[in-house]
């Protein structure tokens, strides 16, 4: 296991000491603060997790500010993240230190994200979807979640090449995206979620707080996506008996990737994915390629694909030894060395309105929605209560209904004036159902309660 250091910039206007954690600023998830919260908490809190003492609008001056300086929000955020609002102060006294290469020299932007962010609950390198602008089973790519472990990077699809390589692949080659594209394609209509989708909810409903990006509900969307399944790929550079884990590298800073068993990567439903609701891909969701791997958390589809491995032994990343696994008492560390705790590949059974949080709605008949989804789906059953649980009533499933899509549901609700709490329970394919209450884990992953939906009627 690597660690790395944290050193305090020379000079607060320069950014080039942090950029060895880089990838590490840019996932409130994994941050090392998040991480050493984990492990030995710290006797006082780091900057990054204190109370900035500045209203919203102070801190958009302060941001616009620091942009009449030259420093982009990019590095405004790592700046904060290791010396804290005094050295964001200090770095806006004085422009940044010169660099050889532009943000756009090097293909990213000086923000995360490529698409307009305006629809979205913003984090910071993260756009979460608002579920009450949706009204169909496809998410608009405009309006899809953004999960984003470093800034959206710049790719030209005319000098992509993808690399399959490994032990236990019989030849190493490279495609091209006209290559890739001259592959049988297939499609599958999947939802993809965060992990960490209604990690607030941990503070604000059960009562302990995890660490990491504190996502609402709109941490998932649902797309159809096209391109050659990932055993087509692999069957042109061979695969050797002994395979048993497939990495996929992603060309974004930090290169992330997420292992998978063969099994799943010769799974017929796992896809190359070159477009995405009959488009090319956007560039904030994977341009020109990524993974999708349907039923399984998002961090498992990796985005802006670039390198394959095969290996013949167990693939051991960041991102299944310390993140995207589940660290608490019922995970004992020893279990599951060398990870930190129990792994997570496939999502869970949930259920959540369109609505805001919390809603406001008009006295009388009202027609509520929402979205319900698992990775043994189809859902089969959605109920609903506005009485804190003591009865249920069934909710409709809408049409259409796919295998590894998310369902619309919609029942009518006869509101009377007042403050109420509705609640929906979701239960798959499989018989699994949304229970009251589930183990804690320090990161937050898999939340699947019956989540209370605050309504105020007048």
């Amino acid at each position: 296991m690597h660690t790395r250091e944290v050193q305090p910039p020379s000079h607060p206007c320069s950014t080039e000491p942090l950029l060895p954690i880089l990838s590490f600023m840019y996932d409130p998830a994994s941050r090392l603060d998040a991480e050493l919260e984990v492990r030995t908490p710290p006797p006082s809190p780091p900057a990054a997790s204190t109370v900035i003492p500045l209203t919203r609008s102070q801190v958009s001056a302060l941001i616009e500010r620091a942009r009449r300086e030259g420093i982009s929000r990019r590095d405004l955020m790592k700046i904060f993240a290791v010396g804290g609002l005094g050295a964001v102060f200090a770095a806006c006294e004085r422009p940044p230190a010169p660099s050889s290469s532009s943000p756009s020299e090097l293909g990213v932007a000086d923000v995360p994200w490529v698409k307009n962010p305006e629809p979205f609950i913003q984090h910071p390198t993260n756009l979460e979807t608002r579920l009450e602008l949706l009204d169909a089973v496809i998410t608009p790519n405009e309006l899809f979640f953004v999960r984003n472990h470093a800034p959206t990077p710049r790719i030209d699809a005319t000098d992509f090449r993808l690399r399959v390589e490994g032990d236990a692949i019989i030849e190493a080659i490279e495609l091209t995206m006209s290559d890739l594209r001259a592959l049988p394609s297939e499609s599958v209509v999947a939802y993809l979620e965060c992990g960490g989708n209604w990690r607030g909810f941990w503070g604000s409903v059960v009562g302990r707080t995890a660490a990491g990006g504190q996502w609402g509900t709109g941490g998932v969307s649902c797309a159809e996506w096209g391109g050659p399944t990932l055993a087509s790929v692999l069957d042109l550079a061979g695969i050797r008996s002994g395979a048993v884990d497939v990495d996929l590298i992603g060309l974004d800073e930090g290169g992330f990737s997420r292992p998978m068993p063969i099994e799943r990567a010769l799974d017929p439903t796992t896809v190359l994915a070159h477009t995405m609701n009959g488009v090319d891909l956007p560039p904030d969701h994977g341009f020109p390629l990524r993974g999708v791997v349907p039923g399984w958390v998002g961090s498992s589809c990796v985005k802006w694909l670039g390198r394959i491995v095969v290996s013949s032994e167990k693939i051991w990343s960041r991102n299944n030894l310390t993140s995207y696994v589940l660290i608490g008492d019922d995970w004992p560390a020893d279990q599951y060395a060398p990870a930190d705790g129990g792994p997570i590949n496939a999502g869970v059974v949930k259920s959540a309105l369109a609505l805001p949080r919390p809603a406001e709605l008009s006295a009388g008949s009202n027609s509520i929605s929402g979205f319900a989804y698992s990775p043994s789906g189809p859902v089969q059953r959605v109920e609903w209560s506005a009485d804190g649980g003591s009865s249920w009533q069934a909710a409709r499933i809408l049409d259409p209904v796919l295998p590894h899509a998310w369902q619309r549901f919609q029942f009518e609700w006869d509101a009377p004036a007042g403050s109420h709490t509705l609640l929906t329970r979701a239960t798959d394919a499989a018989g699994q159902t949304q229970p009251d209450q589930i183990a804690f884990n320090s990161k937050g992953y898999l939340l699947n309660i019956v989540l209370p939906h605050p309504v105020t009627v007048s």
